[in-house]
């Protein structure tokens, strides 16, 4: 009687391993297809000045959006993560430096990789947040893209992305943005214009850059990747909405909260935060505050 239950217990747990591996099969699959498709979109005209404010401008854009959380702050690209389970993330070498960018990368590559998510080979940008930066204003688009076009060449080679079991489960289950050209509506227009006064309009086009974490509604929810923490609601409903907007602009510029608690950069970036100016931190208060 043991040696049949042992034989069925057996047979059982090879039929759900057996399952298993051909999920992940399938799922390997299906992310490797479509981390591998081609896209092609209509080129966009655009005006792109190279001036003293506009380069200011682009630098600061910079700063605030996480290019230099990612890229590094020389834009010489960096290793985001590195081991077998959620695999190899790097952030390129965005200069004209040995192991950066082609000679060839113009302005119309610049465009569709922050309109589209896509290289310059049509493929899939891995992990970029084009879906954030597709709903830039014209303006900062111009200035973002003069302003990388002038940094100086950094010459540094960068591994290729290598996707590891659980990014690429989490990335089929849409858990991880690994994809943001299959996020964009990329009909959209180009944004023309925002109101830069201190106000919740200001603060709404700045929280764009907080939805990847904090997710669309700003309610925050589950870890955005295994080992770290869940993420907070940040509206008015969540604990942040008790914060003076002081103690909400001591908190993004420090690492510190009210409560005395230092935050991890890795888990909320306020180095990158702490680069905003205060009518940014401000507007961005008051729409949060709003919602």
């Amino acid at each position: 009687m043991i040696r049949k239950i042992l034989k069925w217990t057996g047979i059982s747990l090879g039929a759900v391993l057996l399952t298993l591996v051909a999920v992940y099969a399938f799922i390997a699959t299906s992310m490797n297809s479509r981390i591998n498709k081609a896209y092609s979109f209509e080129n966009e005209e655009i005006e792109i000045r190279s001036d003293s404010a506009t380069l200011a401008r682009g630098k600061h854009l910079v700063a605030i959006k996480g290019c230099q959380d990612c890229h590094g702050n020389d834009l010489g690209g960096k290793l985001m993560n590195d081991d077998g389970a959620v695999g190899r993330l790097v952030a390129s070498n965005l200069t004209k430096g040995k192991g950066g960018l082609p000679s060839d990368y113009d302005r119309a590559d610049w465009l569709t990789a922050l309109r589209h998510g896509i290289g310059k080979d049509g493929k899939p940008l891995i992990f970029m947040p084009s879906h954030e930066t597709t709903l830039l204003t014209k303006e900062d688009v111009s200035a973002l893209i003069a302003y990388c076009e002038q940094v100086a060449p950094v010459d540094k080679e960068m591994p290729e992305n290598d996707l590891g079991p659980v990014a690429l489960v989490m990335g089929y289950l849409d858990k991880m943005p690994l994809l943001s050209v299959e996020k964009i509506d990329h009909n959209l227009p180009m944004v023309a214009t925002v109101d830069s006064t201190e106000g919740v309009a200001l603060g709404k086009y700045l929280a764009v850059s907080c939805t990847g974490c904090h997710r669309a509604d700003l309610k925050g929810g589950a870890p955005v990747a295994p080992g770290f923490p869940p993420v907070p609601d940040i509206t008015s409903s969540g604990h942040l909405g008790s914060w003076s907007d002081r103690q909400f602009i001591t908190t993004l510029t420090t690492g510190k909260t009210p409560e005395g608690h230092t935050l991890k950069n890795e888990d909320m970036p306020w180095k990158m935060t702490a680069q905003y100016t205060r009518t940014e931190l401000a507007s961005l208060y008051k729409y949060l505050r709003s919602i």
